[in-house]
C-alpha cells in the first residue's frame, strides 16, 4: 500500500505535543510491514539544523497562494532495508519562524492561510513526485483541508481520482475555528460555508471538514472514539461526529521502544530492567541530586511522583495545584516537567520555594530530564480532565514508574486499576474530576509502595507491558484498507 502521512509536526524535526511522536514513529512501524509509506511536514526554521542531509526536489512551484519548495530526507536511514523518504514544504513566509502554532502571546492569526497553503501545497506536490499515494493520512485540523480539497477544488483532475484519505483525530479541543473572511481570502469553494459542510457558528471550522469529507474518521484510543460523540466531550462537534459514527474508529497510540528503554536509555544514571531494580534507584536518587530535593536516608524512601505535561486544565493541573501541599504531607515528593499557561508557571514557581526540599518545577521543555524523571521516580500523575490517548503512562509503564490516571480517553483503556484487580492491575485509577479523588488515589499508591514486596510485583508487571507500535501499525493498515474499499 502507498501511504502518504501529512502533519504538521514530526518528531525528531518539530515537536509540540504527542501529535509529533505518532508522526515520527508509526510511518517507521508500517514501514517494516513492508507498506510504501512517505512523510510531508512544513519546513520551519529549527528543521535547519536537525536535518542536514536535505536534497532539494523541486524550488520552482507556484499557487494561488505563494511559492512551494520541495526538500526532502529521510526518517532513519535503515529500517528493515526500508527508507522512509520526509517531504519538507518550504515557504518562509508561512513557516520561517521559532515556533509551530504560536507565541507567548498567542496563536499565530495567520494559521488558517499557513495551514491552507500547507494543504494545496501537498497535493500540488504529488505533481512533482511521479508517486501517488493509494491513500493521504491527515492528521489534527492543519492538514483537515487535505480531504476538502480532493472533493471540491482537485474533484475533476484525474490525478486525484482514486486517493483515499483518513483523518485522525488527536485532539477536538483544537479545530481550527476561524473567521469566514478566510474562505474567500485563500480561494476556497464558497459553497463550503454550509451547515453540512465547514461553517460552525458563524464561522468555518477546518476540523469539521475533514470530519465530513475524509472517508474515515479515528481518535487514538477507543474510548475517546466514544466520549466525543457525547455533548460532554465532543467539543460542539459531537452531533456532527455522530453523523459519521459507522466510520469513526479508536486506535490506541504506540510507544517506539527505540527510544523510550531503560535498558538502553543514554541519558538514565543505571540502565536496568525488571530483573534489576536496584539500579532504578541509583536513577532515582540520581534525578533527587539534579533537582536538589531532599537526598538524605529517609528522603530517597519518600515515594517521589512525576508530572510531564502541558500545563493546562485540561491536564488536571487545577487539581494539582489544590492538592499540592496535601501531596506532600501525605509522605511524596513531587516533580513537574513543562510549560503552558502563564497562571501555571507562576504558581508552581512560587510554590517550588516554598516547599523547596520537597517540589521542584522545570518550566521548560527538556528531553534529558524527561528520561530522567520517568526512570527515577516512582510514580506519574496524570489527573487529566480529557486525555484522547495519554503517552505519559505508557512510557511510565516500559520504566516500571506506576502510573496514577484519571479513568477517562486512552487512560481508561490502558491503566487497570491495581485494588480493583489485584493480580493484573497497572497503576491507580480515580473516576471523578476532584480534589479528594485524586488524593484517594495516590493515598492508595503510597500504601502499595510500602509495601515493598507487593511494588515490586506490580512494577515488574507494568514493564512487561507492550504498547509498540506493531499492533497499532497493523489496525492502522487494516482502516486504510477499509477506506479504499469504501471509496
Amino acid at each position: 500500500m502507498k501511504i502518504l502521512f501529512v502533519s504538521a509536526e514530526v518528531y525528531p524535526y518539530a515537536k509540540v505535543g504527542g501529535l509529533a511522536d505518532v508522526a515520527g514513529s508509526l510511518p517507521k512501524a508500517l514501514a517494516k510491514f513492508g507498506h510504501d509509506i512517505r512523510v510531508v511536514m512544513p519546513k520551519y526554521k529549527k528543521i535547519e539544523d536537525k536535518a542536514r542531509d536535505l536534497t532539494v526536489i523541486d524550488d520552482t512551484l507556484e499557487i494561488n497562494m505563494g511559492s512551494i519548495g520541495i526538500l526532502e530526507a529521510k526518517i532513519n536511514k535503515s529500517i528493515m532495508n526500508q527508507n522512509v523518504p520526509i517531504y519538507f514544504i518550504e515557504n518562509n513566509q508561512y513557516f520561517y519562524r521559532d515556533q509551530i502554532y504560536r507565541t507567548k502571546e498567542g496563536d499565530y492569526p495567520d494559521n488558517p492561510y499557513r495551514f491552507t497553503f500547507f494543504s494545496r501545497a501537498i497535493l500540488k506536490m504529488l505533481e512533482k513526485l511521479e508517486w501517488l499515494p493509494d491513500i493521504i493520512h491527515c492528521n489534527d485540523y492543519h492538514t483537515a483541508l487535505v480531504p476538502v480539497l480532493l472533493k471540491t477544488e482537485f474533484k475533476d483532475n484525474p490525478l486525484y481520482k482514486k486517493i483515499t484519505t483518513i483523518f485522525t483525530i488527536h485532539n477536538l479541543g483544537y479545530q481550527g475555528i476561524f473567521s469566514k473572511v478566510v474562505l474567500d481570502e485563500v480561494g476556497l469553494d464558497k459553497s463550503l460555508y454550509s451547515i453540512d459542510k465547514m461553517e460552525y457558528w458563524g464561522k468555518i471550522n477546518f476540523m469539521k471538514g475533514g470530519i465530513i469529507f475524509s472517508e474515515k474518521i479515528n481518535t487514538v484510543s477507543p474510548t475517546y472514539s466514544r466520549e466525543i460523540l457525547t455533548p460532554e466531550y465532543g467539543n460542539g462537534l459531537d452531533g456532527v461526529l455522530r453523523t459519521r459514527e459507522k466510520d469513526l474508529f479508536g486506535i490506541i497510540n504506540g510507544i517506539d521502544y527505540e527510544q523510550w528503554n531503560p535498558e538502553t536509555d543514554p541519558f538514565i544514571k543505571k540502565n536496568y530492567s525488571k530483573n534489576s531494580l536496584k539500579r532504578k534507584l541509583k536513577c532515582k536518587k540520581d534525578l533527587m541530586i539534579d533537582q536538589a530535593l531532599k537526598t538524605s536516608h529517609l528522603g530517597i524512601k519518600v515515594p517521589l511522583i512525576g508530572i510531564i505535561s502541558r500545563l493546562a486544565d485540561q491536564k488536571g493541573l487545577d487539581l494539582v495545584e489544590k492538592a499540592l501541599e496535601k501531596i506532600i504531607n501525605s509522605g511524596a515528593n513531587l516533580i513537574i516537567l513543562g510549560t503552558g499557561d502563564a497562571h501555571y508557571h507562576e504558581v508552581f514557581q512560587k510554590m517550588s520555594y516554598r516547599f523547596k526540599e520537597n517540589f521542584r518545577v522545570n518550566l521548560k521543555f527538556d528531553s534529558e530530564l524527561a528520561h530522567k524523571i520517568y526512570a527515577g521516580c516512582d510514580m506519574f500523575l496524570m489527573p487529566s480532565k480529557f486525555e484522547p490517548c495519554g503517552l505519559g503512562q505508557l512510557i511510565s509503564f516500559k520504566y516500571g514508574t506506576i502510573p496514577i490516571v484519571r479513568r477517562t480517553g486512552g487512560l481508561a483503556d490502558t491503566v487497570i486499576d491495581c485494588d480493583e484487580h489485584i493480580e493484573t492491575g497497572t497503576g491507580f485509577v480515580f473516576k471523578e474530576q476532584s480534589i479528594n479523588n485524586m488524593l484517594s488515589a495516590i493515598e492508595r499508591a503510597i500504601l502499595a509502595y510500602r509495601d515493598k514486596k507487593r511494588w515490586n510485583r506490580i512494577v515488574r508487571k507494568v514493564m512487561e507491558q507492550d504498547f509498540s507500535w506493531n499492533n497499532s501499525a497493523k489496525e492502522y493498515a487494516k482502516l486504510y484498507s477499509e477506506a479504499i474499499i469504501s471509496r
